[in-house]
């Protein structure tokens, strides 16, 4: 069981891309999409009776790349077009995956302008009639060019930030955003409406939709991609339009509603805890149910176990629901967990460790313990017992509340 997360690495596409993200010396992110492009060079086949010279040549290309060897990279790369020339139009087809290929190391390692030359030439490339992977290859490289182009965007915008309005620079600065932000949208609108998981896209485009004020064409585009059915399901879409909707302080039955597809998704995610707080302020009684049930749920994930917020939420959300007469809500929630909750958080073991590490969370900790199994349960019981100047006053308090509100028969 994981940590949390705010944003979760995804694949490009739903079988085809692997995100394995890259950084290059500028500080942008792109996802390496070795696995997508052959694909496109094989159509998803075995390569058969490809020929020797080719094969050659792409090894060539690559290992001049990877050595710096740029003239003689280019070499290969004439080669290999003429070689292309002399085969069949399905590898022909195929050129346009060395030059991104090529782009993608440029990416790498921060020269953007040769990347950006490089991928002008692969959209350019052209033989015969195009395959549908080919299209989505184009429609990539594009996008990609649009990555680029924002980022040029995202340099200017912050220029003008620093600008006067009354400036006259101020209007050559906002005019050339504009350009560039037209060039972008262009590049990154066509990709974005093909089912796949485009998260950096979406973003950048969103980020220039919101900047001119076009806040519908921003919540459309993000809608769009968290909702639509032909698309994959995608953590970071509903992650987007929450974000963006909290922005827009969207009503908060707005918020639960997106928020709540999430919980489903990833019950551990950071924004659980956010969206127990919106589902307690709720007018509604099932969100108030809820609201104890995305407690329990964070806290199932080993990764979570630390997390004094959550605990102190669960240890108030405890008392509050007992008081509140619901007993049964609690008693469902822990009838699934009574069996491996108590080792799993409650040890002797976990007592004496968080009492060494966080005296405050082992504190939380123990009244929830003692609320759910009782006063004399060992991890309660070893809490309790300690002296502690500082702490002294609450723990007293916390006998008193387990005393008070533990479902645990005092008897037993």
């Amino acid at each position: 069981m994981s940590d949390f997360s705010e944003e979760l690495p995804r694949p490009m596409t739903g079988d085809d891309l692997g995100e394995t993200r890259v950084l290059s010396g500028t500080g942008m992110c792109f996802p390496w999409l070795q696995k997508h492009i052959q694909s496109v060079v094989t159509g998803g086949k075995k390569e058969k009776d490809f020929a020797q010279t080719t094969s050659a040549c792409l090894s060539f290309i690559q290992e001049a790349l990877l050595k710096h060897q740029w003239q003689q990279a280019a070499e290969y790369m004439h080669s290999y077009f003429q070689i292309l020339e002399d085969s069949d139009s399905y590898k022909r087809q195929a050129a346009p995956e060395i030059s991104l290929q090529h782009a993608l190391y440029l990416l790498h390692h921060g020269m953007l302008d040769d990347a950006n030359r490089n991928l002008s030439q692969a959209e350019t490339w052209r033989y015969g009639e195009k395959s549908s992977s080919q299209e989505v290859l184009i429609n990539l490289i594009q996008a990609y060019k649009g990555l680029l182009q924002y980022y040029t965007w995202s340099k200017k915008k912050m220029e003008l930030s620093q600008l006067d309005e009354d400036d006259y620079a101020y209007n050559t600065a906002s005019q050339n955003m504009l350009n560039h932000s037209w060039k972008t949208s262009i590049n990154l609108c066509a990709l974005i409406q093909i089912p796949g998981v485009w998260d950096p896209f979406v973003k950048s485009y969103v980020d220039m939709l919101e900047f001119y004020g076009d806040r519908d064409g921003a919540r459309e585009v993000l809608t769009n991609y968290a909702y639509d059915e032909k698309f994959p399901s995608n953590p970071n879409a509903h992650i987007y339009l929450y974000n963006f909707l909290k922005r827009e302080k969207a009503p908060r039955e707005k918020l639960i509603s997106v928020l709540k597809i999430l919980y489903q998704i990833v019950p551990s995610h950071k924004l659980m805890l956010e969206f127990h707080r919106l589902l307690r302020k709720s007018e509604k009684e099932e969100h108030h149910k809820l609201g104890l049930e995305v407690l329990f749920g964070v806290l199932d994930f080993s990764g979570c176990t630390k997390n004094i917020t959550a605990w102190k939420y669960l240890a108030n959300y405890l008392m509050q629901t007992l008081m509140g007469n619901h007993l049964a809500w609690l008693q469902e929630e822990w009838n699934s967990r009574k069996n491996w909750w108590p080792s799993f958080h409650f040890s002797y073991f976990w007592a004496k460790s968080d009492w060494k590490e966080d005296k405050a969370l082992a504190c939380e900790k123990a009244l929830v313990a003692g609320i759910l199994l009782g006063k004399g349960y060992r991890y309660f019981r070893y809490i309790s017992k300690q002296d502690h100047q500082v702490l002294r006053k609450k723990i007293k308090r916390m006998k008193k509340l387990v005393k008070k509100c533990s479902i645990v028969n005092p008897g037993l």
